[in-house]
Protein backbone atom coordinates (compact mmCIF):
# COMPACT_ATOMS: atom_id res chain seq x y z
CA UNK A 1 0.00 0.00 0.00
CA UNK A 2 1.20 3.76 -0.77
CA UNK A 3 1.21 6.40 2.28
CA UNK A 4 -0.71 9.41 1.31
CA UNK A 5 0.95 11.82 4.36
CA UNK A 6 -1.51 14.39 5.70
CA UNK A 7 1.33 17.28 5.45
CA UNK A 8 3.42 15.92 2.05
CA UNK A 9 6.93 17.28 1.37
CA UNK A 10 6.40 18.81 -2.03
CA UNK A 11 7.07 18.16 -5.21
CA UNK A 12 6.66 21.48 -6.52
CA UNK A 13 8.93 24.16 -4.68
CA UNK A 14 7.07 27.59 -6.09
CA UNK A 15 3.24 28.70 -7.32
CA UNK A 16 1.85 28.65 -10.00
CA UNK A 17 -1.10 30.42 -11.18
CA UNK A 18 -3.63 33.06 -13.34
CA UNK A 19 -0.38 34.40 -14.42
CA UNK A 20 1.42 32.02 -15.80
CA UNK A 21 -1.50 31.01 -17.81
CA UNK A 22 -1.50 33.89 -18.79
CA UNK A 23 1.23 34.27 -20.80
CA UNK A 24 1.67 30.91 -21.83
CA UNK A 25 -1.59 31.56 -23.78
CA UNK A 26 -0.63 35.06 -25.16
CA UNK A 27 2.38 33.22 -26.54
CA UNK A 28 0.51 30.57 -28.08
CA UNK A 29 -1.86 32.64 -29.57
CA UNK A 30 1.01 34.82 -30.69
CA UNK A 31 2.22 32.50 -33.56
CA UNK A 32 6.07 33.55 -32.69
CA UNK A 33 8.33 31.49 -32.50
CA UNK A 34 8.65 29.06 -29.72
CA UNK A 35 12.31 28.74 -29.65
CA UNK A 36 14.68 31.37 -29.30
CA UNK A 37 13.17 34.46 -29.48
CA UNK A 38 12.27 37.48 -27.07
CA UNK A 39 11.01 35.41 -24.33
CA UNK A 40 14.25 33.95 -23.86
CA UNK A 41 15.84 37.13 -24.00
CA UNK A 42 13.72 39.15 -21.79
CA UNK A 43 14.00 36.27 -18.96
CA UNK A 44 17.74 36.71 -19.40
CA UNK A 45 17.82 40.61 -18.99
CA UNK A 46 15.51 40.38 -16.00
CA UNK A 47 17.69 37.88 -14.40
CA UNK A 48 20.72 39.83 -15.30
CA UNK A 49 19.33 43.09 -13.52
CA UNK A 50 18.09 40.93 -10.74
CA UNK A 51 21.31 39.51 -9.75
CA UNK A 52 23.36 42.76 -11.16
CA UNK A 53 25.72 40.84 -13.42
CA UNK A 54 26.78 41.30 -17.05
CA UNK A 55 26.10 37.74 -18.56
CA UNK A 56 23.11 35.41 -17.68
CA UNK A 57 22.58 32.73 -20.27
CA UNK A 58 19.34 30.43 -19.96
CA UNK A 59 19.73 26.37 -20.64
CA UNK A 60 17.37 23.61 -20.84
CA UNK A 61 18.23 22.53 -17.00
CA UNK A 62 20.41 22.72 -13.92
CA UNK A 63 22.36 20.31 -14.76
CA UNK A 64 23.29 21.24 -18.18
CA UNK A 65 24.47 24.74 -16.75
CA UNK A 66 27.02 22.84 -14.56
CA UNK A 67 27.80 20.49 -17.40
CA UNK A 68 28.45 24.01 -19.42
CA UNK A 69 30.49 25.69 -16.87
CA UNK A 70 32.61 22.83 -16.17
CA UNK A 71 33.19 22.53 -19.76
CA UNK A 72 34.76 26.59 -19.66
CA UNK A 73 37.33 25.27 -16.72
CA UNK A 74 39.42 23.41 -19.59
CA UNK A 75 40.12 20.45 -17.25
CA UNK A 76 43.36 18.45 -18.11
CA UNK A 77 44.56 15.27 -16.88
CA UNK A 78 45.69 15.15 -13.46
CA UNK A 79 44.47 18.61 -12.62
CA UNK A 80 42.17 18.78 -9.02
CA UNK A 81 38.81 20.40 -8.93
CA UNK A 82 37.65 20.75 -4.91
CA UNK A 83 34.13 19.90 -4.47
CA UNK A 84 31.31 19.86 -1.82
CA UNK A 85 30.32 16.75 -0.58
CA UNK A 86 26.66 18.08 0.61
CA UNK A 87 24.69 18.49 -2.04
CA UNK A 88 22.38 16.49 -4.83
CA UNK A 89 24.89 14.41 -7.47
CA UNK A 90 24.57 16.43 -10.38
CA UNK A 91 26.83 19.01 -8.47
CA UNK A 92 29.72 16.91 -9.51
CA UNK A 93 28.23 14.49 -11.87
CA UNK A 94 29.68 15.79 -15.23
CA UNK A 95 33.16 15.48 -13.28
CA UNK A 96 33.37 11.58 -13.71
CA UNK A 97 33.55 12.38 -17.56
CA UNK A 98 37.31 14.03 -17.13
CA UNK A 99 40.15 12.31 -15.77
CA UNK A 100 40.69 14.41 -13.12
CA UNK A 101 41.08 14.17 -9.20
CA UNK A 102 38.25 15.32 -7.13
CA UNK A 103 38.98 16.10 -3.73
CA UNK A 104 35.82 16.53 -1.36
CA UNK A 105 36.04 19.27 1.16
CA UNK A 106 34.35 18.71 3.87
CA UNK A 107 31.39 20.49 5.66
CA UNK A 108 30.44 23.10 8.51
CA UNK A 109 28.20 21.22 11.06
CA UNK A 110 26.33 24.58 11.49
CA UNK A 111 25.65 25.25 7.88
CA UNK A 112 26.19 22.01 5.31
CA UNK A 113 28.62 24.38 3.45
CA UNK A 114 31.90 23.77 3.07
CA UNK A 115 34.54 24.51 5.37
CA UNK A 116 37.05 27.09 4.42
CA UNK A 117 39.39 26.32 6.52
CA UNK A 118 39.23 22.52 5.12
CA UNK A 119 39.06 24.33 1.57
CA UNK A 120 42.57 25.65 2.01
CA UNK A 121 44.42 22.72 3.49
CA UNK A 122 42.91 20.77 0.43
CA UNK A 123 44.61 23.00 -2.29
CA UNK A 124 47.93 22.06 -4.10
CA UNK A 125 49.62 23.30 -7.59
CA UNK A 126 47.25 21.20 -9.52
CA UNK A 127 44.02 22.76 -8.22
CA UNK A 128 41.81 23.74 -10.96
CA UNK A 129 38.41 24.92 -9.55
CA UNK A 130 36.23 24.63 -6.66
CA UNK A 131 32.34 23.67 -6.62
CA UNK A 132 30.49 25.14 -4.22
CA UNK A 133 26.61 24.76 -2.92
CA UNK A 134 24.70 27.33 -0.89
CA UNK A 135 23.10 24.63 1.03
CA UNK A 136 19.35 24.66 1.42
CA UNK A 137 19.21 28.53 0.45
CA UNK A 138 22.58 28.99 3.02
CA UNK A 139 24.95 31.36 1.32
CA UNK A 140 28.55 30.08 1.93
CA UNK A 141 30.94 32.46 4.20
CA UNK A 142 32.14 33.60 0.27
CA UNK A 143 34.65 36.28 1.44
CA UNK A 144 36.34 33.72 2.98
CA UNK A 145 36.26 31.28 0.29
CA UNK A 146 37.05 33.69 -2.52
CA UNK A 147 40.25 34.88 -0.77
CA UNK A 148 41.52 31.92 -0.80
CA UNK A 149 41.02 31.18 -4.46
CA UNK A 150 42.20 34.10 -5.91
CA UNK A 151 45.07 33.75 -3.85
CA UNK A 152 46.13 30.54 -5.74
CA UNK A 153 44.58 31.40 -9.56
CA UNK A 154 41.66 29.08 -8.30
CA UNK A 155 38.34 29.73 -10.38
CA UNK A 156 35.00 29.18 -8.21
CA UNK A 157 31.60 27.73 -9.75
CA UNK A 158 28.57 28.16 -7.55
CA UNK A 159 25.73 25.95 -7.44
CA UNK A 160 22.98 28.17 -7.16
CA UNK A 161 19.76 25.96 -7.46
CA UNK A 162 19.09 26.09 -3.56
CA UNK A 163 20.01 29.71 -2.83
CA UNK A 164 17.90 32.03 -5.85
CA UNK A 165 16.30 34.55 -3.54
CA UNK A 166 19.50 34.71 -0.90
CA UNK A 167 21.69 37.40 -0.45
CA UNK A 168 25.04 37.41 1.03
CA UNK A 169 26.19 40.67 2.45
CA UNK A 170 23.67 42.69 -0.01
CA UNK A 171 25.06 40.56 -2.71
CA UNK A 172 23.18 38.02 -4.14
CA UNK A 173 24.53 34.28 -5.03
CA UNK A 174 25.48 33.86 -8.23
CA UNK A 175 26.85 37.26 -8.32
CA UNK A 176 29.89 35.94 -5.81
CA UNK A 177 32.42 33.79 -7.83
CA UNK A 178 33.49 32.96 -11.12
CA UNK A 179 30.40 31.00 -12.55
CA UNK A 180 26.76 30.72 -11.09
CA UNK A 181 24.60 27.61 -11.94
CA UNK A 182 20.99 28.15 -11.29
CA UNK A 183 18.28 24.83 -11.91
CA UNK A 184 14.35 26.00 -12.33
CA UNK A 185 13.07 22.67 -11.82
CA UNK A 186 10.17 22.00 -10.44
CA UNK A 187 11.47 21.53 -7.02
CA UNK A 188 13.31 24.90 -6.77
CA UNK A 189 11.97 28.27 -5.36
CA UNK A 190 11.10 29.35 -8.76
CA UNK A 191 10.29 27.13 -12.06
CA UNK A 192 10.46 27.06 -16.11
CA UNK A 193 7.88 24.46 -16.31
CA UNK A 194 9.44 21.80 -14.66
CA UNK A 195 13.26 22.38 -16.42
CA UNK A 196 15.78 24.76 -16.77
CA UNK A 197 18.54 26.52 -16.08
CA UNK A 198 20.72 29.42 -15.87
CA UNK A 199 24.35 30.24 -16.38
CA UNK A 200 25.93 33.75 -14.60
CA UNK A 201 28.83 34.89 -15.69
CA UNK A 202 31.24 38.02 -15.50
CA UNK A 203 33.78 37.45 -18.05
CA UNK A 204 32.89 37.86 -21.16
CA UNK A 205 34.76 35.64 -23.55
CA UNK A 206 33.70 32.72 -21.20
CA UNK A 207 29.93 34.15 -21.78
CA UNK A 208 30.96 33.76 -25.35
CA UNK A 209 31.90 30.30 -25.02
CA UNK A 210 28.96 29.41 -23.15
CA UNK A 211 26.49 31.05 -25.68
CA UNK A 212 28.04 28.68 -28.43
CA UNK A 213 28.23 25.45 -26.90
CA UNK A 214 23.95 26.24 -25.34
CA UNK A 215 23.73 26.84 -29.81
CA UNK A 216 24.83 24.08 -31.27
CA UNK A 217 28.48 25.58 -32.74
CA UNK A 218 32.00 24.09 -31.32
CA UNK A 219 33.67 25.53 -28.61
CA UNK A 220 36.74 26.38 -30.77
CA UNK A 221 39.55 29.11 -31.02
CA UNK A 222 39.42 31.10 -34.73
CA UNK A 223 40.99 33.39 -36.85
CA UNK A 224 40.41 35.30 -39.89
CA UNK A 225 41.20 33.59 -42.85
CA UNK A 226 43.73 34.90 -45.28
CA UNK A 227 41.89 34.22 -48.05
CA UNK A 228 37.74 33.03 -48.68
CA UNK A 229 36.92 29.10 -49.81
CA UNK A 230 34.80 30.52 -52.16
CA UNK A 231 31.49 32.49 -53.01
CA UNK A 232 29.74 33.57 -49.67
CA UNK A 233 26.61 35.04 -51.45
CA UNK A 234 23.78 33.01 -52.69
CA UNK A 235 20.16 33.14 -54.30
CA UNK A 236 18.78 31.73 -50.84
CA UNK A 237 21.03 32.51 -48.07
CA UNK A 238 18.81 31.77 -45.64
CA UNK A 239 19.19 28.30 -46.35
CA UNK A 240 22.77 28.04 -45.20
CA UNK A 241 24.49 27.62 -41.99
CA UNK A 242 27.83 28.44 -42.31
CA UNK A 243 29.04 30.16 -39.78
CA UNK A 244 32.17 31.37 -39.78
CA UNK A 245 33.50 28.83 -42.88
CA UNK A 246 33.59 32.33 -45.17
CA UNK A 247 35.33 33.97 -42.95
CA UNK A 248 37.63 31.93 -40.59
CA UNK A 249 39.92 29.08 -39.74
CA UNK A 250 39.57 27.11 -36.50
CA UNK A 251 42.64 26.51 -35.07
CA UNK A 252 41.49 24.51 -31.76
CA UNK A 253 38.28 22.46 -30.91
CA UNK A 254 37.67 22.33 -27.26
CA UNK A 255 34.62 20.74 -27.59
CA UNK A 256 31.55 20.39 -29.78
CA UNK A 257 28.73 22.29 -28.89
CA UNK A 258 24.70 21.43 -28.18
CA UNK A 259 21.38 22.32 -28.22
CA UNK A 260 20.74 23.36 -24.68
CA UNK A 261 18.47 26.49 -25.64
CA UNK A 262 15.17 27.28 -23.09
CA UNK A 263 12.10 27.39 -25.06
CA UNK A 264 10.09 30.06 -25.32
CA UNK A 265 7.25 28.73 -23.06
CA UNK A 266 9.73 27.82 -20.32
CA UNK A 267 11.03 31.41 -20.66
CA UNK A 268 7.90 33.46 -20.79
CA UNK A 269 7.36 31.38 -17.41
CA UNK A 270 10.59 32.00 -15.94
CA UNK A 271 9.71 36.08 -16.30
CA UNK A 272 6.56 35.71 -14.45
CA UNK A 273 7.96 33.34 -11.53
CA UNK A 274 11.38 35.80 -11.23
CA UNK A 275 9.33 38.93 -10.29
CA UNK A 276 6.90 36.48 -7.63
CA UNK A 277 10.37 35.37 -6.43
CA UNK A 278 10.71 37.91 -3.08
CA UNK A 279 7.28 37.05 -2.08
CA UNK A 280 7.63 33.41 -2.62
CA UNK A 281 11.23 33.52 -0.85
CA UNK A 282 9.33 35.92 2.28
CA UNK A 283 6.14 32.56 2.36
CA UNK A 284 9.06 30.52 2.88
CA UNK A 285 10.33 32.33 5.68
CA UNK A 286 7.05 33.05 7.84
CA UNK A 287 7.13 28.46 7.29
CA UNK A 288 10.48 28.71 8.72
CA UNK A 289 10.28 31.14 11.67
CA UNK A 290 7.28 28.70 12.99
CA UNK A 291 9.42 25.88 13.56
CA UNK A 292 12.47 27.34 14.32
CA UNK A 293 10.03 29.25 17.57
CA UNK A 294 9.44 25.53 18.55
CA UNK A 295 12.80 24.44 18.26
CA UNK A 296 13.68 27.52 20.53
CA UNK A 297 12.04 25.74 23.32
CA UNK A 298 14.40 22.54 23.55
CA UNK A 299 17.71 21.55 24.04
CA UNK A 300 19.60 19.11 21.69
CA UNK A 301 18.13 20.31 18.38
CA UNK A 302 19.19 23.90 16.34
CA UNK A 303 18.30 25.35 12.97
CA UNK A 304 20.07 25.68 10.19
CA UNK A 305 21.79 28.46 9.98
CA UNK A 306 24.76 30.87 9.12
CA UNK A 307 26.86 34.35 10.58
CA UNK A 308 24.88 37.34 9.41
CA UNK A 309 24.14 38.93 7.70
CA UNK A 310 22.97 36.87 5.52
CA UNK A 311 18.96 36.33 3.47
CA UNK A 312 18.51 32.43 3.93
CA UNK A 313 16.32 31.42 0.68
CA UNK A 314 14.94 28.47 2.73
CA UNK A 315 14.89 26.14 -0.44
CA UNK A 316 14.77 23.99 2.43
CA UNK A 317 14.34 23.85 5.87
CA UNK A 318 16.74 21.56 8.09
CA UNK A 319 17.07 21.13 11.39
CA UNK A 320 19.42 19.27 13.52
CA UNK A 321 19.08 17.16 16.46
CA UNK A 322 22.27 16.15 18.66
CA UNK A 323 22.45 12.56 20.34
CA UNK A 324 24.67 13.88 22.49
CA UNK A 325 21.72 15.51 23.97
CA UNK A 326 19.78 12.26 23.65
CA UNK A 327 17.65 13.59 20.37
CA UNK A 328 18.13 10.13 18.23
CA UNK A 329 17.45 11.45 14.69
CA UNK A 330 15.74 8.08 13.53
CA UNK A 331 13.75 7.89 16.40
CA UNK A 332 12.44 11.78 15.90
CA UNK A 333 11.72 11.24 12.47
CA UNK A 334 9.49 8.16 13.21
CA UNK A 335 7.51 9.86 15.45
CA UNK A 336 7.30 12.59 12.87
CA UNK A 337 6.49 10.16 10.47
CA UNK A 338 3.88 8.05 12.58
CA UNK A 339 1.81 11.31 12.90
CA UNK A 340 1.61 11.85 9.21
CA UNK A 341 4.54 14.42 8.35
CA UNK A 342 6.44 12.86 5.26
CA UNK A 343 10.52 14.19 5.40
CA UNK A 344 13.23 13.87 3.33
CA UNK A 345 17.01 13.59 4.21
CA UNK A 346 18.79 15.52 1.97
CA UNK A 347 21.51 15.07 1.19
CA UNK A 348 24.03 11.71 1.03
CA UNK A 349 27.82 12.21 1.11
CA UNK A 350 28.25 12.31 -2.48
CA UNK A 351 31.84 10.65 -1.92
CA UNK A 352 30.14 7.58 -0.67
CA UNK A 353 27.86 6.79 -3.49
CA UNK A 354 28.86 3.78 -5.86
CA UNK A 355 30.78 5.88 -8.59
CA UNK A 356 32.99 8.08 -6.68
CA UNK A 357 33.63 4.83 -4.42
CA UNK A 358 35.07 3.37 -7.78
CA UNK A 359 37.33 6.56 -7.70
CA UNK A 360 38.49 5.68 -4.84
CA UNK A 361 36.84 7.54 -2.38
CA UNK A 362 35.97 6.35 0.95
CA UNK A 363 34.14 6.81 4.36
CA UNK A 364 35.84 8.91 6.70
CA UNK A 365 36.83 11.09 4.28
CA UNK A 366 34.51 13.86 5.02
CA UNK A 367 33.53 12.93 8.75
CA UNK A 368 31.26 15.90 9.24
CA UNK A 369 29.23 15.47 6.66
CA UNK A 370 28.90 12.06 7.26
CA UNK A 371 28.45 12.90 10.82
CA UNK A 372 25.69 15.01 9.99
CA UNK A 373 24.00 12.77 7.52
CA UNK A 374 23.77 9.67 9.32
CA UNK A 375 23.11 11.46 12.18
CA UNK A 376 21.49 14.47 12.96
CA UNK A 377 20.31 15.92 9.54
CA UNK A 378 16.05 16.29 9.66
CA UNK A 379 14.12 18.05 6.64
CA UNK A 380 10.81 19.76 7.06
CA UNK A 381 8.20 20.33 4.50
CA UNK A 382 8.61 24.12 3.41
CA UNK A 383 7.06 25.59 0.83
CA UNK A 384 5.19 28.75 -0.20
CA UNK A 385 2.25 26.84 -1.44
CA UNK A 386 2.01 25.32 2.21
CA UNK A 387 -1.46 27.00 4.14
CA UNK A 388 -1.68 28.24 7.32
CA UNK A 389 -3.27 25.10 8.50
CA UNK A 390 -0.59 23.15 7.61
CA UNK A 391 2.16 24.65 8.85
CA UNK A 392 0.46 25.02 12.65
CA UNK A 393 -0.07 21.01 11.69
CA UNK A 394 3.72 20.48 11.44
CA UNK A 395 4.22 23.31 14.40
CA UNK A 396 1.97 21.43 17.09
CA UNK A 397 3.16 17.62 15.91
CA UNK A 398 6.94 18.98 16.25
CA UNK A 399 6.24 20.20 19.61
CA UNK A 400 4.33 17.45 20.48
CA UNK A 401 7.59 14.58 19.13
CA UNK A 402 10.19 17.09 20.73
CA UNK A 403 8.50 16.90 24.19
CA UNK A 404 8.35 13.47 24.02
CA UNK A 405 11.84 12.92 23.08
CA UNK A 406 12.63 15.39 26.29
CA UNK A 407 10.54 13.78 28.30
CA UNK A 408 12.08 10.11 27.51
CA UNK A 409 8.77 8.52 26.50
CA UNK A 410 9.59 5.41 24.65
CA UNK A 411 9.29 4.99 20.88
CA UNK A 412 6.11 2.93 20.07
CA UNK A 413 6.70 -0.64 18.82
CA UNK A 414 5.96 -0.73 15.23
CA UNK A 415 6.03 2.92 15.04
CA UNK A 416 6.43 3.58 11.50
CA UNK A 417 3.59 5.54 9.42
CA UNK A 418 -0.06 6.65 10.26
CA UNK A 419 -2.69 4.87 9.12
CA UNK A 420 -4.48 8.22 8.14
CA UNK A 421 -5.57 9.22 4.91
CA UNK A 422 -3.90 5.95 3.64
CA UNK A 423 -4.64 5.02 -0.13
CA UNK A 424 -4.53 1.55 -1.61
Amino acid sequence: MQQSYEIPYPELGSVLGEQEIGVLARLLESGENLSGGRCREEFERCFREYLGVPHALSVTSGTVALEIGIRLLDLSEGDEVIATPQTYKASVQPLLNYPVNVRFCDVEPDTLNIDPDHFASLITDRTKALILVHYGGLPCDMDKIMEIARRHGITVIEDCAHALGAEYRGRKPGALADIGCFSFHSSKNITTLGEGGMITLFDRTLAERADRIRSNDADAVYREQARAIGESTSAHPWMMHPGFAFTHDCSKIRYGGTNATLAEPNAAVGTVQLAKLDQLVNRRAEVAAAYGKVLEGYPGVRAHQGPEPVRHGHHLYTFFADPADGILRNRLVSRLDALGVQMQLRYFPLHLLAEWRARGHTAGECPVAERMWFEQQVNLPCHPGMTDRQVEQVVSRLDTVLGQEARGVPLAEGTTRTTKGRTR
